[in-house]
């Protein structure tokens, strides 16, 4: 090899060396667990779920998208939760947040900004029989280091990081199965 080569191969190895370590140091979202074993990796592929609804967060300034499975949907198509029926074991929400933010080029307009979390409900009447049936898990996102972590009692909502999380709050809704939100027109 040349010695004008040498610099280069030093170059292009550092490069690697640099980027492989980028790779090694990104986060595995669906490594975290909260206690009791409620797991990001449940909600594997929840992105394209498809979308229950939208709504706004007046008391967290949050915007928000709630996503559910095939099962969920079904559940949903099938007048659950307004008609008093429970959702079936195996109906899993997700719940993304956003802080609002302007569109650029039409200030007029409000759009998802930043990530603030993601939350999650799965149905399993046999692993959260004492807290309605549902398990919850919330996921705080850091846009600064691209990464996730377990919900807790400083956050804006203030949250347990247990699978029972969502229960106090949800429990208004009893009645509903513990779903807040409604499949609404399309």
């Amino acid at each position: 090899m040349s010695g004008n080569g040498i610099p280069t191969v030093a170059i292009l190895a550092g490069a690697l060396t640099v980027a492989g370590g980028w790779a090694l140091s990104a986060q595995d979202k669906y490594a975290l667990k909260v206690p009791n074993g409620l797991a990001f990796s449940e909600f594997k592929g929840y992105e394209s779920w498809q979308l229950v609804s939208i709504g706004q967060d007046t008391d967290f300034r949050l915007m928000s998208a709630t996503l559910a499975n095939p099962v969920a949907i079904k559940a949903y198509q099938a007048g659950v939760p307004r008609n008093g029926k429970p959702f079936p074991d195996g109906a899993k929400l997700a719940k993304l947040h956003w802080n609002p933010d302007k569109m650029e080029g039409f200030p007029a307009k409000t759009v998802p900004g930043t990530q603030h979390d993601v939350d999650f409900m799965v149905k399993d009447t046999k692993r959260f029989a004492d807290s309605g049936g549902w398990g919850w898990a919330e996921f705080f996102y850091d846009p600064q280091s691209d990464t996730f972590r377990l919900g807790n009692s400083a956050d804006k909502p203030p949250m347990a990081n247990d699978a029972k999380c969502g229960f106090v709050c949800h429990g208004r809704v009893k009645t509903r199965d513990f779903v807040f939100t409604d499949y609404k027109h399309r």
